[in-house]
């Protein structure tokens, strides 16, 4: 089977390439650098020519409310008129677990736009909604430092392994389409300020995290349960310690 996989050279397209790839299936792990190019549409033609399934890993360079929703629409549309063309069976977004729950938060709003975009295509899909990745530990403890304070939401946080996303991504690409949302979420769910901490103790870093209710989540509030599953969800298998114990080793 081939699969194309756009953003497949970033954290979580670099790990399920090979896993695919082990499967014996023929992937194209593309990105800009390979020249394909799906904001420009460049490229994009001749890397889904006979790709069954498309994977969409696709993230936007800025953050910022506007070109993040630009960069998610504008690639969505130009990747779903060439899967059209190629004609695609199978197309898998992944997206974030309470993206429609956190309005305020830009990148969320984005996000719902992109899956409003999949939804519409007329592709046979499944959208991965995933929370959010334990790799982005210090990037948030960073976000909300101030000085020597780390202000984080007492809301619940049930972060998931890289590993587990790209493994689970990989199975799902293999699977039949659900024309649904699959959520999925690490094996531990706690309080956000307390996992930050734990995160920052085992590092050695010596700021100091403060449990606060208003703050917010790249400017989103964060209520008890806006960034875990509601239902039923699939679960990784790599536990917080254990992905902290595999990190410091490499």
């Amino acid at each position: 089977m081939k699969i194309v996989i756009i953003g497949g050279t970033g954290l979580i397209g670099s790990k399920t390439v090979p896993i695919l790839r082990l499967g014996g299936h023929e992937v194209v792990a593309a990105s800009p650098k390979s020249g394909v190019n799906s904001i420009t549409g460049a490229g994009l033609k001749e890397a889904l020519t006979g790709a069954q399934v498309v994977i969409d890993l696709a993230n936007s360079p800025s953050f910022e409310d506007k070109a993040v929703l630009e960069f998610f629409e504008t690639s969505g549309r130009n990747l779903h008129a060439a899967e059209a063309a190629a004609g695609v069976q199978h197309h898998v977004a992944l997206s974030i677990v309470g993206t429609d729950r956190t309005p305020d938060n830009g990148y969320f709003r984005a996000k719902v736009a992109q899956e409003k975009l999949v939804e519409a295509s007329g592709i046979p899909y499944t959208i991965i909604r995933s929370t959010q990745f334990m790799e982005f530990s210090g990037g948030i403890a960073d976000s909300s430092t101030k000085g020597n304070i780390v202000s984080v939401s007492p809301g619940l946080f049930q972060p998931i392994a890289a590993d587990d996303v790209a493994a689970i991504v990989a199975d799902v690409a293999l699977a039949p389409p659900r024309n649904g949302i699959v959520e999925i979420a690490g094996p531990e769910r706690a309080p956000f300020n307390e996992i930050i901490a734990r995160y920052l103790k085992a590092v050695g870093d010596p700021r100091e995290v403060v449990r606060d209710p208003e703050a917010r989540y790249f400017g989103g509030l964060v209520e008890e349960y806006s960034l875990v599953p509601l239902g039923e969800a699939r679960l990784g298998r790599i536990g917080f310690e254990e992905w902290m114990r595999q990190s410091q080793q490499k």
